[in-house]
């Protein structure tokens, strides 16, 4: 079973096309990128695909689901995180959390059991009574995952979850979610660092809203450019030909 399947999405703001008849297909287990520059439909797709946003047109399956007819069972089966951070500043890591758990619903044994795994997966060493406007940069996006992860969710959304944070921060945050992918779970992500793009299984291209490449990056590379030594093509070099303009 597939994680995701857009059929013909559509999403459009009075007449302008936010996204314009996508269709792909997410593997379950797979780290999969989204990538394009700002505005080009990324973050649309994303709110669509976890039953935040209706669209105009089209189909979408999450985790086997129809977004549109089961959106309250879809958002138990996804985790989203936000480009724009998610946590309250002047609360504690605990009290994030625990206010995210009540959201969620989670019971207090479960919500006990999932923090401790989770601080354990990131390695937290703070206090959970820090407040998060006391706490790294990369230890706030840290934090957040945990949080999106709070309910055990199937699939993980993450738009742009490394923007503005240290390169071993970057490094860090890669590695948990290369274990999450080991330990089953669907992540879909969005970033403008290629060197992370290059950690994807395969990476979407959205332009002005339509997706106009889907595949590795070695083979994104090669399809770009056919008559360059692959090793030394870039996915920078792929993103500024396929995107940017040739």
């Amino acid at each position: 079973m597939n994680a995701v399947e857009v059929e013909g999405l559509s999403v459009k703001f009075g007449d302008y096309y936010a996204v314009n008849d996508i269709s792909f297909k997410v593997s379950k287990g797979e780290i999969f990128g989204f990538l394009g520059a700002n505005g080009a439909g990324k973050t649309t797709t994303i709110r669509v695909l976890c039953g935040l946003l209706l669209p105009t047109h089209g189909k979408t399956w999450v985790c086997g689901l129809d977004v549109l007819k089961d959106s309250f069972q879809v958002k138990q089966k996804v985790g989203y995180m936000s480009q724009k951070f998610t946590l309250y500043d002047d609360l504690s890591v605990a009290e994030n959390l625990a206010f995210t758990a009540s959201l969620r619903k989670i019971s207090d044994l479960n919500f006990q059991q999932q923090k401790e795994k989770l601080l354990s997966f990131i390695k937290f060493k703070e206090s959970e009574k820090s407040l998060v406007r006391d706490l790294p940069g990369g230890v706030k996006q840290q934090v957040s995952l945990v949080a999106s992860l709070l309910h055990d969710p199937e699939l993980v959304f993450l738009d742009e979850p490394t923007a503005g944070v240290s390169p071993a921060y970057r490094q860090r945050f890669w590695a948990l979610i290369r274990e999450l992918a080991k330990e089953g779970k669907t992540v879909f992500v969005t970033t403008h660092y290629m060197d992370e793009a290059e950690q994807c299984e395969r990476i979407a291209l959205m332009r002005s809203g339509e997706l106009i490449a889907l595949d590795s990056p070695s083979g994104l590379k090669h399809n770009s450019f056919p008559d360059r030594d692959p090793h030394v093509v870039t996915l920078e070099d792929v993103f500024i030909h396929q995107v940017e303009g040739k």
